[in-house]
């Protein structure tokens, strides 16, 4: 009976360990995927989880969406963003709505920032001007 219980428990501490989640970002210290730089901005760095759970971090919205553009054979189980009206949370970026805005710049230089949700983007936008976009339509938008 122990034998079996220990065996129970070596397996689902194996399926655990092996379980895809979003690693928290330590800024000043993690670096960017793609462009090698220092991860500083808490309002727009972004995480991938693949399905196998390999967590890949990046310092801008811009370098994640590039660095899929170069791993089209890559499955995600996360593909998460920066909130910018909540620094350092992470939102999906699938339910995220997008604003590309010159008075909002960013890491790399798209003045691309993500939000929790459409209304929040508008009201921005209406401040500060720009444009929205989903994120399917904002990985369209910048491979132009």
């Amino acid at each position: 009976m122990k034998v079996t219980s220990l065996l129970f428990s070596i397996i689902i501490l194996a399926v655990a360990a092996c379980s895809p989640a979003p690693k928290t970002i330590q800024y000043g210290f993690d670096v960017c995927h793609f462009c090698k730089m220092t991860i500083v901005d808490k309002q727009h760095a972004a995480e991938l989880v693949t399905e196998k759970g390999k967590v890949y971090l990046f310092d801008a919205i811009e370098c994640m969406v590039q660095f899929t553009e170069v791993q089209p054979d890559l499955q995600f189980a996360f593909e998460l963003v920066n909130d910018y009206d909540q620094p350092e949370k992470l939102i999906d970026a699938h339910q995220s709505a997008f604003l590309i805005c010159r008075e909002i710049p960013s890491p790399m230089g798209a003045y691309l920032s993500a939000f929790s949700g459409k209304e929040k983007a508008e009201q921005i936008m209406r401040q500060k001007g720009g444009e929205i976009y989903t994120y399917e339509n904002l990985k369209s938008h910048l491979k132009k």
